[in-house]
């Protein structure tokens, strides 16, 4: 398809770019990219992909816009208190950039709706802040070999890493099983979030536009009070794995 004088305005910053261009622009308008939690990380994350012109985007969240959730899920205002999270995304999300088609998913991941849920997306998104899902997601992305971008954020630290199928390790590789979910939560400064769903956005983009280092086979930790990154190098594919390895016993 060809871009419309107002597509290249919009976009003109796109086209600059010698990575991108008209080409580039327009296999971002065709791909889809599926977002799994509408919070602090899926806030940034949402906003920069819709701004980009990925064409369509799908947002899943089981939850309603709560005041203490403003300090961070910029995707949400004062006046979106007790929506549903999807609901208030979407009209943001469409603010932007109408070119964009944004689906809803009023729901939260279970082993029985990821599958059809992921099935009609080119990259998944983890942004999500339990460690049950983020062990789902893995497992069911390794299944159907979908990429995706894992992020964590925690005070003032974050960590994000990319699984594609066929190369490198899986998230379940590293972490191999999640830890207890009672543990008390965790304070976050907003701009944390900010910063790594900001870079699961570039790593989407970048895979659909098949450019660039992706950070398979890395671990890249922030830490906002010393403000420092660290790309680490991480170990290989684990033929034990459960989700990935050699006799895979995981089932969604």
């Amino acid at each position: 398809m060809a871009l419309t004088n107002e597509q290249r305005e919009r976009y003109s910053r796109h086209l600059l770019l010698r990575e991108m261009g008209a080409e580039g622009q327009e296999k971002l308008l065709r791909s889809r990219v599926l977002l799994i939690g509408a919070g602090g990380l899926g806030s940034p994350a949402a906003l920069y992909l819709a701004a980009a012109g990925v064409g369509t985007i799908g947002i899943a969240d089981a939850d309603v816009v709560e005041l203490s959730n403003l300090q961070r899920q910029i995707l949400h205002t004062t006046a979106d208190l007790g929506r549903a999270k999807v609901q208030s995304a979407r009209e943001t999300m469409e603010a932007i950039n109408p070119d964009v088609t944004v689906n809803t998913y009023h729901t939260r991941v279970t082993p029985e709706n990821i599958p059809e849920l992921i099935a009609g997306y080119d990259f998944i998104l983890d942004a999500t802040d339990n460690f049950t899902s983020k062990f789902l997601i893995n497992d069911a992305c390794v299944m159907a070999q979908k990429p995706f971008s894992h992020a964590g954020v925690s005070q003032f630290s974050g960590q994000l890493m990319t699984y594609v199928p066929g190369q490198e390790p899986c998230y379940r590789c590293i972490f191999q099983s999640p830890p207890p979910e009672d543990t008390a939560p965790t304070g976050i400064i907003g701009a944390v979030c900010g910063v790594i769903g900001s870079l699961q956005a570039m790593e989407a983009i970048k895979y659909l536009l098949g450019k660039g280092e992706l950070l398979t086979g890395y671990l890249l930790t922030f830490d906002a009070l010393t403000m420092t990154f660290r790309k680490i190098r991480l170990p290989g594919r684990t033929p034990g794995c459960a989700a990935c390895g050699d006799h895979p016993s995981v089932t969604c």
